[in-house]
């Protein structure tokens, strides 16, 4: 059975995904993020919204890992099938390149506004909840997704290898 566990530290979000049978354990997947979720709790008494913003967005990378562990890492089976030469393979190619340009273009966001993007579109939870999340002003939470719509659109339209930041 495929199994992921998430350890959430004070600075640290790590992930482990394996294949468990029995007593054996077959690691697939670790990932570690520093996400400093403990940033501020000495002076403040509780978590604050940025650093449980940037746990939440290691936490949607990380389910997006789990759900796809079948294509991205099951490395035994795919070593062990034959090369398939079908049509559906140039497919996926594009598919991979896709994610890897979004992935990309992700990055290159600020974080402000990647936050509110990836909150909103890829988890689905509304903007007055992110607002109240992140502790900013509802409008303000608009905007930073208005405005990452935007720059995500650009970056993803920029030919490769430009370095120019928007």
């Amino acid at each position: 059975m495929r199994v992921g566990a998430v350890d959430l530290g004070t600075n640290t979000t790590r992930l482990l995904v394996a294949d468990v049978d029995g007593e054996r354990l077959d690691e697939l997947h670790r990932e570690t993020r520093i996400t400093r979720l403990g940033e501020g709790v000495d002076a403040r008494k509780r978590l604050l919204p940025v650093p449980i913003a940037r746990v939440r967005n290691a936490l949607s990378d990380y389910r997006r890992t789990f759900r796809n562990s079948r294509e991205l890492l099951d490395r035994r089976a795919a070593a062990a099938e034959p090369i398939d030469a079908a049509p559906g393979q140039d497919e996926r190619l594009g598919e991979a390149q896709a994610r890897a340009l979004l992935m990309r273009a992700l990055d290159e966001l600020p974080f402000e506004r990647r936050v509110v993007l990836v909150m909103h579109d890829l988890d689905g939870v509304a903007v007055p909840e992110i607002a109240a999340a992140l502790d900013i002003p509802l409008n303000t939470a608009y905007s930073r997704l208005r405005l990452a719509r935007v720059d995500l659109t650009a970056a993803v339209r920029r030919p490769r290898g430009s370095q120019e930041r928007g």
